[in-house]
């Protein structure tokens, strides 16, 4: 060890050139940093989710669009509303990466020509805007009352919501930047119909992305220097040194930013969850450079010369500094299991960057403070044994009175807040990774409430045969599974297929509003429907070249991922027990599926956490005792703030799901700091209470103040629009508060009870 110190003090000032030189030549790399907030970055190349998905856009096209929905309280049957819808329809159509244009203005509308009954007429619903009078717009609006085809999906019951839909190619999702150049013509021409003095809302993929992006830039410019900046201050309040505050804050800076441009050089994008790996970093790396800095402190008010300060913080921090910088790597490199590729990346390369912190905080910190020299004012020493602080004296004291209540007190708390895992449900619906009050989910609120199921599933059914699609028995299978759905699942708004286009087709021609048992009458009818629709208004969407699958989509309320499963699961049931089969596709069907990615994220990263750090635990102390009191004091507070979730109502989601192994990565650092400083005092000969006081004097002031740091850095995420980052962040502070009394109650409670003798039992059966 005095070896490595002299080696740090001998290149103090190439070391403290080098790590900022390096970190400013990285740096350069940053102006390349891309963010994607595309859905497909959410599954991997080789996700059977994502291969099912593009083979129902190779077959049917993309289910994906932008939506643009406006209200008029005295109803959409009025030439200025009717304007702006025909205006928008036009730029929808003339706009890259859409493919189809659907709203009241063209709607094909089937009827029967008035000079000759026995002829069906398929044309545009709104023509010649300018030309109606008061009484044909009443007569359009009683028209479009009745028309199944567009109420409550491109216009209300009511007649005052309406929603212009521009379907997007195939290929649009597959094309990065795509969402962002929709979304450019599509708010210029919202700019543009202002004057009409509507207020517009905005859905569909384009929306969802760019508001991924435009969030996950946001936290990460807005949250990464207020958690800089909170850090700073409270460095400031806790050493009253600047040089404390700036050597601490250097090394999360250096750490940061080499990892970043070493992602960007390897090709990686930034997304809503690595986005923030920054904050992560600054957690992490505080913590090791806190504790280096206060043990220096602590050395030099003792009366030791600067190098021997930082020989005696070397010494005592480089084992527990090391070994917490492994367990923050593997509690971060444990979401590398995931399926889920944000998680995936994030998790590897935070895992990454404890290591890199490590070596940055024990190489430039040292360097840095022998080459600073700081003046410290020497604190008279006491006359007690071993110089041990009165508060740390007190604490031993206490944790030896009370040590029955403690155990006590905290199983009784565990079983009660246990009992909220209960209440527990996975979420991973898209719309509710927003708050409220961000406009895409006010969108979404608003469509729902005035119009239609904002979400929608994509069910894809098998007729078994060539041409099946047109036979009469199959279509009124598709016609009662509808009916049954919609039963079953309020929450199915409508459903959407060429069964409704045979039903109106019947409904002209008979006055019958159903599906006719005439196989060869059901196949005229499509044929002349297609034949009679304009360019691009093509049926080819709603059924495959051989005319054996029929598409058929369900519009949906927002809804529990648990209840999508629910639903999913009974419509690929109900269709088993049919001549036919049927498969539940579309984006809605791919996050729900996420759930159990969500769920095996959570359970096995912190499984794989743990099984990783128990091994290294025994191999540091090499006596099986010691691995349930490291275990119980870092599995303890997950399952408490999980608990304490399930009271609360908050869903599991992805943000949670991360939060599991990175709790348990971060606050198994305070729990190596305690063990490995009672360790050492137990070898000194320090009976049980002089233990735990030189536990709190050397370790515990440094934990709380740690702690009090990451909490900070982390509740700050409670501020942002996303909420997988606002969970995550209150989950994490929670989290890591209950650790540290934890550690510093229940931990030595128990140590108490094994190990409270005088001398050690077990550092007695260790082989020093």
């Amino acid at each position: 060890m005095k070896k490595f110190v002299d080696l740090i003090l001998k290149f103090r000032w190439f070391i403290v050139t080098l790590i900022p030189l390096l970190t400013l030549v990285l740096a350069y790399q940053l102006k390349y940093a891309q963010f994607d907030g595309s859905y497909r970055i959410w599954f991997g190349k080789e996700s059977q989710t994502l291969k099912q998905y593009d083979a129902f856009k190779n077959t049917f096209g993309n289910d994906d669009s932008i939506i643009i929905v406006f209200r008029d309280e005295n109803g959409i049957f009025n030439k200025k509303a009717l304007h702006v819808i025909e205006r928008l329809t036009q730029k929808l159509w003339q706009t890259k990466y859409i493919a189809r244009v659907d709203s009241l203005t063209n709607y094909q509308y089937i009827h029967k020509n008035p000079q000759d009954e026995d002829d069906i007429l398929i044309d545009d619903f709104i023509e010649d805007i300018d030309a109606l009078h008061v009484k044909d717009l009443q007569k359009k609006r009683e028209i479009a009352s009745g028309e199944d085809l567009i109420v409550n999906r491109i216009i209300s019951k009511d007649a005052k919501t309406t929603m212009i839909v521009g379907r997007l190619t195939p290929k649009a999702g597959n094309t990065i930047g795509a969402s962002k150049h929709i979304m450019q013509d599509i708010n210029r021409y919202i700019q543009e119909e202002k004057k009409s003095g509507y207020k517009f809302y905005l859905a569909g993929g384009p929306v969802v992305n760019t508001t991924f992006s435009s969030l996950g830039q946001y936290d990460v410019k807005t949250f990464t220097p207020l958690v800089l900046l909170i850090a700073m201050l409270l460095l400031w309040v806790i050493f009253r040194k600047i040089s404390g505050v700036l050597l601490t804050v250097g090394v999360v800076v250096f750490t940061f930013t080499i990892v970043l441009s070493l992602q960007t050089l390897l090709g990686y994008k930034l997304n809503n969850f690595t986005a923030n790996m920054p904050v992560f970093i600054i957690a992490i790396g505080i913590a090791d450079a806190m504790h280096l800095f206060w043990i220096y402190l602590l050395g030099r008010k003792a009366g030791l010369d600067n190098y021997a300060a930082i020989h005696d913080t070397l010494e005592k921090n480089l084992l527990p500094t090391f070994l917490t910088s492994i367990t923050t790597a593997v509690g971060f490199a444990s979401l590398g299991i995931s399926d889920i590729v944000p998680i995936k990346t994030l998790g590897l390369a935070t895992a990454n960057a404890a290591v890199l912190a490590f070596v940055i905080t024990v190489l430039f910190v040292p360097a840095a403070l022998a080459i600073i020299n700081m003046k410290v004012r020497v604190t008279p020493k006491t006359t007690t044994q071993n110089t041990l602080g009165s508060f740390a004296k007190k604490y031993a004291k206490f944790i030896i009175k009370y040590d029955n209540q403690i155990i006590t007190g905290t199983l009784l708390l565990f079983l009660f807040i246990a009992l909220g895992l209960t209440n527990l449900k996975v979420d991973s619906n898209a719309v509710h990774y927003f708050r409220e009050d961000v406009p895409f989910r006010q969108t979404v609120n608003m469509i729902q409430k005035n119009l239609t199921g904002p979400m929608s599933y994509e069910v894809v059914i098998d007729s078994k045969i060539t041409d099946g699609i047109k036979n009469a028995k199959f279509m009124q299978t598709v016609d009662r599974f509808s009916q049954a759905l919609k039963e079953k699942f309020p929450d199915a708004r409508h459903t959407s297929s060429l069964v409704d286009v045979v039903k109106k087709f019947n409904e002209v021609m008979d006055a019958d509003k159903s599906i006719p048992d005439n196989s060869n009458l059901i196949a005229q009818y499509l044929l002349l429907y297609s034949l009679s629709l304009p360019q691009g208004m093509e049926i080819n969407d709603k059924m495959d070249v051989n005319e054996r699958l029929l598409r058929l989509t369900v519009a949906m309320n927002v809804v529990d991922t648990s209840k999508d499963l629910q639903m999913i699961e009974w419509i690929e049931q109900w269709w088993k027990k049919t001549p036919y089969s049927a498969q539940v596709n579309g984006q809605t069907q791919m996050f729900a599926h996420m759930q159990a990615d969500v769920t095996d994220t959570l359970i096995q990263s912190i499984l794989l956490a743990i099984a990783v750090t128990s091994l290294l635990m025994f191999f540091i102390f090499k006596n099986i005792k010691m691995i349930p009191l490291f275990l119980i004091p870092n599995i303890l507070p997950i399952v408490l703030v999980i608990g304490v979730m399930g009271w609360l109502g908050i869903n599991i989601d992805l943000g949670v799901a991360i939060s599991g192994a990175i709790i348990l990565g971060i606050a198994i650092d305070d729990t190596i700091h305690f063990l490995v400083k009672y360790k050492e005092a137990r070898k000194k000969s320090f009976d049980f209470e002089n233990a735990l006081a030189y536990v709190m004097q050397y370790a515990g002031l440094a934990m709380v103040l740690t702690t009090v740091v990451l909490s900070s850095a982390f509740i700050v995420f409670r501020l942002s629009q996303f909420m997988l980052n606002a969970n995550f962040g209150l989950i994490t502070a929670i989290a890591l508060l209950i650790a540290l009394l934890v550690d510093l109650l229940l931990l030595p409670a128990l140590l108490k009870k094994i190990d409270g003798k005088t001398k050690s039992i077990l550092i007695k059966k260790e082989k020093i």
